[in-house]
C-alpha cells in the first residue's frame, strides 16, 4: 500500500512539474499531441451573433479534434484590446482571432474586400467569390505577408444603414455629421462631408448617448436591439450601402497553421466553413423578430434612404474603391477580381433571388 501511494504521488508530482515547465513557454502549449490555443476577438464577451459565434467556433474546433486542440477564447479587452487582435496573432502573442478583415485596412486597403465594400457583394455572392471565384486565394496571399492564414467564419448578411439622432433627407445632411463607420464605407461618408470615426462595438452606445457621434452603423436589428441604440437615437435607416454581405474571419498565426497536420487543417477549415453558414442562419432567424420589437414596442422610426442619397453613395463608392486599388499591385488584383465577379453575380442575382423575392411579395399580398 505504501509503495502504491508513493508511486501515485510521484506521478502527480511529475505531471505538475511538467505543467510548470510547459507554462514557461508561449502558447500554443504542446504536450503529448495536446495543444491549447488562445483565440482573441474584436467582439464583447458573449455578444449575440458575433461573440457567441466566435465561442461556438472555438468550441467546435475543440470538439472536432476530440480536445487535442483546445481553443480558449478571450473576448475584446480580456487579453488584448479589440483592434490589436491582428498584431497579437501576427506576432504570436495569441494564436488566432475572430474579427472583421476591414478593421485592418491600415495594414492594406485590400483587407476591406474580404469583409465588405460599399455597393459590393451580398452574402451568397461573397461566398461564391471566396470559394469559387479566386477570392480566398487572394486573401491567403495578402495575409501571408503578415504571417497569417485567414478563413471566412461567419456573416451578418445585409446590414442596416444606421442609427441617426436626426432625419437625413438629402446628401447635404451628411456634411459635418459625426458618424461611426469603419472600412471603406467610412471613406465614402468622408467624401460626402461626414466626420467619420472608428470605434469598437463596446464604445458606440456611450459615444452616441453623449453626442460624441451623431449617427452610427453597427450590424442589424438583432445586434442593435441588444446594444440599446433605440434609447439614444430614434431614426433607423436602410439599406446599408456599406456592408451588403459582411463576412467575418477566423485568422490563424501562419506558423501555428503550418504546424498542424493535414487532417487537423482540414478539420479547422471545415469548422470555419460551418460557422460561416450557421452564423448567417442565426442572423436571418433573429433579425425579423428584433426589428418588430424595435418598431412596435420601442417606437423606432424606420426610414429608407431616398434614391438621391443612395445614388450619391454609389458614385462616391466607385471613387473610393478605385483609389483603394491604386495602393499596390496586390490590391489592384483583388479589386479587379472582385469587381469583375460582382458584375456577373449581379446579373444572376437579378434573375434569381431578386426577381423571385419581388414577385413572391406581390403574389402573397394578393392572396
Amino acid at each position: 500500500m505504501q509503495r502504491r501511494k508513493f508511486l501515485k504521488g510521484a506521478g502527480v508530482a511529475g505531471v505538475a512539474a511538467a505543467g510548470a515547465a510547459a507554462g514557461a513557454f508561449p502558447t500554443p502549449a504542446i504536450s503529448q499531441d495536446m495543444r491549447e490555443l488562445r483565440m482573441v476577438t474584436t467582439w464583447p464577451k458573449n455578444f449575440p451573433g458575433l461573440g457567441t459565434g466566435a465561442q461556438r467556433l472555438a468550441d467546435r474546433i475543440t470538439a472536432a479534434t476530440g480536445g487535442r486542440i483546445t481553443v480558449n477564447l478571450f473576448a475584446a479587452g480580456e487579453l488584448v484590446p479589440p483592434f490589436e487582435s491582428f498584431d497579437a496573432v501576427s506576432e504570436g502573442t495569441a494564436d488566432l482571432f475572430h474579427g472583421a478583415s476591414y478593421y485592418w485596412q491600415g495594414k492594406s486597403k485590400g483587407f476591406n474586400f474580404f469583409t465588405a465594400v460599399p455597393m459590393g457583394l451580398t452574402y451568397t455572392e461573397m461566398n461564391a467569390w471566396l470559394y469559387h471565384g479566386g477570392g480566398h486565394d487572394l486573401w491567403v496571399e495578402l495575409a501571408s505577408d503578415f504571417n497569417l492564414m485567414p478563413f471566412p467564419a461567419g456573416s451578418t448578411g445585409s446590414q442596416m444603414g444606421g442609427w441617426f439622432r436626426q432625419e437625413v433627407n438629402s446628401v447635404e445632411d451628411f456634411n459635418g455629421l459625426k458618424f461611426r463607420m469603419p472600412g471603406a464605407g467610412g471613406e465614402v461618408l468622408r467624401q460626402l462631408g461626414a466626420a467619420v470615426v472608428n470605434l469598437p462595438g463596446g464604445e458606440i452606445f456611450p459615444a452616441l448617448q453623449s453626442g460624441a457621434i451623431d449617427a452610427t452603423e453597427w450590424v442589424g436589428p438583432w445586434n442593435d436591439l441588444a446594444f440599446g441604440f433605440h434609447r439614444v437615437a430614434s431614426y433607423y435607416y436602410y439599406p446599408g450601402f456599406h456592408e451588403p454581405g459582411s463576412t467575418l474571419e477566423c485568422t490563424i498565426n501562419l506558423d501555428v497553421w503550418n504546424s498542424f497536420s493535414d487532417s487537423d487543417k482540414a478539420l479547422i477549415a471545415a469548422c470555419c466553413a460551418a460557422e460561416n453558414d450557421i452564423m448567417m442562419a442565426e442572423f436571418n432567424a433573429r433579425n425579423g423578430d428584433a426589428l418588430n420589437t424595435l418598431v412596435n414596442e420601442h417606437g423606432v422610426n424606420l426610414r429608407q434612404f431616398n434614391q438621391d442619397i443612395f445614388d450619391a453613395f454609389a458614385v462616391a463608392s466607385a471613387d473610393v474603391l478605385a483609389d483603394m486599388a491604386a495602393e499596390s499591385g496586390m490590391v489592384d488584383r483583388i479589386y479587379t477580381s472582385y469587381t469583375e465577379f460582382k458584375q456577373k453575380a449581379m446579373d444572376w442575382t437579378a434573375l434569381s433571388d431578386q426577381s423571385y423575392a419581388d414577385m413572391r411579395r406581390v403574389a402573397t399580398e394578393n392572396l
